[in-house]
């Protein structure tokens, strides 16, 4: 084949040209080509340049270079990159004056800037990543236990307020501070954020209904109305919180139904309210009448021969607060009362409904740690057979009384449920269940530095603006983990003591149960190496007709690391004494009151009960009884024929809101004796010859209040606790957080 020999290859116009020199270098633009392929500038344009040797440039190569490049580059590469760079880079990148930045996250010569993000990074993390979280303005890193806070860089303060009991809890990223109340109060602002909403979500719930009462199945009581709502505006302002408390359970008419549930309230600007539960029908063999069931935030239970159910949403609010009760049965059975959550199912032939379910919040506690409010209480139940009465509502509903005789049950204290309707098989009269007191939740949003952080695990913690709080309100272990706490601060109170009871023709009438001893103090030392057993003490129980005439039974001590309360005296009754306790029982009448501060302490843990009247009537039933002393003073005595009051309880603010415990209960009569502040219970009436008037109220729960004493006729055979149980005593824990 012939040759084709040049040294340069012009344009058809003879500009430009491809040059070859005699060696056999090519220039483009260069006559004087310097290597194997010179170019003498202009842009080289391909969709790929594979190598695999090396490309080099004497001066560097300049303009652009589009297309993929395979193999290694060598030398400085001036000028943007858009895509990918895939592989290894060895050695050092030097040069680059100012940063390299990705969206908010930046690298410069002296610093890193991380960026800022509101959301922490998905699945496959990897570990040792950091972030600047906006929310909590932390920095934080993900390890081996996920995300944990580095350092907080921004103090973000929410609202700051008072009152009720104080909670704070962690949902995600979101600090929040509850305050809950389970009496009224006041919700006081009295700074506002400049970094979260000055807003607050709310839960309100308004006291259940009581239980029915009569010989046959009553109705259940329904449970208070609920309502939740989020983000209304305050300003820095006392905002009125009304908690409305459980209706009573019918007690003294064959044909009683149960009270209503009193409203609950928070006074916003504009107003929220929270309407009271219905009480349970009653129930009467074997002529049907009396009081039929009440309609309500939830509406009673219907009851037999009373069938109709109270409505529920009564007024109506949207959403709605309530629902209906379940009507009863002509066979006997009781209705259960509607829950906030759901309606009650209509009772069975005999047997009593269920209450309606109640209604899960998290906003006390957190999400992981739900809590269930205002259950509607169960239906009673009839037949000769012992079968039960219907389950009181999830939330706290009491259970109905069971077919074969017997009262309802009491609804759950602060949870709004309705309580349980009687049973019975036609002979005998039994009670209905109180209903429960309402409860209000308001809760905010707060920064992570205003977050309290405990020092010891145990009981239900809570945070006051400079203390950390630990209640318990059943037995558990206090355990410390960290040792910088040594000292504490601490409130021990006793079960409260039962009420007497004396009945008919007897002699003397039933004092009230004393308060449990009371002890507070501070510096109580403590330490790490073991953890502390702490008892709450129960509440003495009652006196039943079926157990004749006769005196209560003393509270249970409560105890705490060195510290132990003495438990409540028990109500003097017939031919019994009263008894010395933390604080003493109140006497019957013609006796005198037990002795407080039994065993002696210093402080005293609490005072002596009232006597009874003296001389006794002759229908003692009529003889007033001496109130049950109290951690605040002593029980007063009776007048001829109306109890003494019980004596005060004493008051704490160790949880930050003062509350009054271990008052005494009131003494028996023809009219009954108030129960003294602090959770004492109100005693009943007797209006012999006829039958008694007013059921004797229990101590308080976790207060230690003494019961109410008792005197009255028993109508035929009942057998249901007359005189009050005391209250379960309570230990609380604080230091400074």
């Amino acid at each position: 084949m012939s040759d084709i020999r040049f040294n340069r290859w012009l344009h058809q116009s003879g500009t430009g040209g491809v040059y070859q020199d005699s060696s056999g270098n090519i220039g483009i633009g260069t006559s004087t080509p310097a290597s194997h392929l010179d170019l003498g500038g202009g842009n080289v344009r391909s969709h790929n340049i594979h190598s695999t040797g090396i490309v080099t440039s004497v001066s560097g190569f300049s303009g652009n270079l589009t297309g993929n490049v395979t193999g290694n580059v060598t030398g400085n590469l001036t000028g943007d990159v858009t895509g990918n760079v895939t592989g290894n880079v060895t050695g050092q990148i030097s040069g680059i004056q100012t940063s390299i930045t990705v969206g908010q996250t930046f690298l410069k010569e002296t610093y890193v800037g991380i960026g800022s993000t509101t959301q922490r990074v998905g699945v496959n993390t990897a570990i040792g990543t950091l972030i600047y979280n906006t929310t909590t303005g932390n920095l934080e890193a993900f390890g081996l236990d996920g995300w944990v806070n580095v350092k907080t860089l921004n103090t973000y303060s929410g609202i700051t307020a008072t009152g009720g009991v104080v909670n704070d809890y962690t949902d995600g990223d979101i600090s929040y501070r509850a305050h809950i109340f389970t009496s009224t109060g006041t919700f006081q602002v009295t700074e506002l954020s400049t970094d979260y909403p000055n807003t607050v979500d709310y839960v309100l719930i308004a006291g259940g209904g009581g239980g029915g009462y009569g010989d046959y199945g009553a109705g259940g009581g329904g449970a208070g109305g609920y309502r939740t709502g989020s983000a209304v505006p305050v300003s820095v302002a006392s905002y009125t919180v009304t908690i409305g408390a459980g209706g009573a359970g019918g007690s003294s008419d064959p044909t009683s139904g149960g009270g209503q549930g009193w409203n609950s309230d928070i006074n916003f600007p504009s107003p929220i309210t929270s309407t009271g539960g219905g009480g349970g029908a009653g129930s009467n063999y074997p002529q049907p009448s009396g009081q039929e069931a009440q309609s309500g935030g939830s509406g009673g239970g219907g009851g037999y021969g009373l069938a109709t159910a109270g409505s529920g949403n009564t007024p109506p609010t949207s959403p709605p607060q309530g629902n209906p009760g379940g009507a009863g049965q002509s066979g006997g059975g009781g209705g259960g009362g509607g829950g906030a959550g759901g309606a009650a199912d209509n009772a069975g032939y005999r047997n009593g409904s269920a209450g309606g379910n109640g209604a899960s919040n998290t906003f006390a506690f957190g999400p992981t740690n739900p809590v269930t409010y205002a259950g509607g209480g169960g239906g009673g139940s009839h037949s000769a057979s012992p079968d039960a009465g219907g389950a009181g509502g999830p939330g706290g509903g009491g259970a109905g009384g069971p077919s074969n005789g017997g009262a309802g049950g009491d609804a759950t204290p602060g949870t709004g449920s309705g309580g349980g309707g009687a049973g019975g098989a036609a002979s005998t009269d039994y009670v209905g269940g109180n209903g429960a007191g309402g409860l209000a939740i308001l809760r905010y949003q707060i920064g992570t530095a205003q977050q309290g952080t405990a020092k010891a695990t145990g009981g239900y913690i809570s945070f006051t603006p400079t203390t950390t709080v630990h209640s318990f309100h059943s037995s558990g272990t206090f355990t410390i983990t960290d040792s910088s706490l040594t000292s504490v601060n601490y409130l021990v109170v006793a079960g409260g003591g039962g009420g007497g009871l004396s009945w008919g023709p007897q002699p003397g009438t039933g004092g009230g149960g004393g308060g449990g001893g009371f002890r507070s103090g501070s510096s109580l030392p403590v330490s790490d190496a073991s953890p502390y057993t702490v008892t709450i003490g129960s509440g003495g129980a009652g006196r039943r007709f079926d157990q004749g005439g006769g005196r209560g039974t003393n509270g249970s001590t409560s105890t705490f690391s060195t510290i132990t309360s003495a438990g409540g005296g028990a109500g003097g009754g017939h031919s019994t004494g009263a008894l010395d306790g933390g604080s003493g029982g109140g006497g019957a009448g013609g006796s005198a009151g037990g002795n407080g501060n039994t065993p002696p302490v210093s402080p005293s843990q609490g005072n002596s009960g009232g006597s009874g009247h003296s001389p006794v009537t002759t229908f003692g039933g009529n003889t007033g009884a001496g109130g049950g002393g109290g951690a605040g003073g002593s029980g007063s005595n009776a007048n001829a024929n109306v109890g003494g009051a019980g004596g005060p309880g004493a008051t704490s603010s160790i949880t930050g809101v003062s509350v009054t415990y271990a008052g005494g209960g009131g003494g028996g009569g023809a009219g009954g004796g108030l129960g003294g502040a602090g959770g004492g219970g109100k005693a009943g009436s007797n209006n012999n010859p006829g039958p008694p008037v007013g059921r004797s109220l229990p101590g308080g729960t976790n207060t230690g209040g003494g019961g109410g004493g008792r005197a009255g006729t028993p109508k035929g055979d009942r057998d249901e606790e007359i005189s009050g149980h005391g209250g379960s005593g309570i230990v609380i824990i604080s230091y400074p957080t």
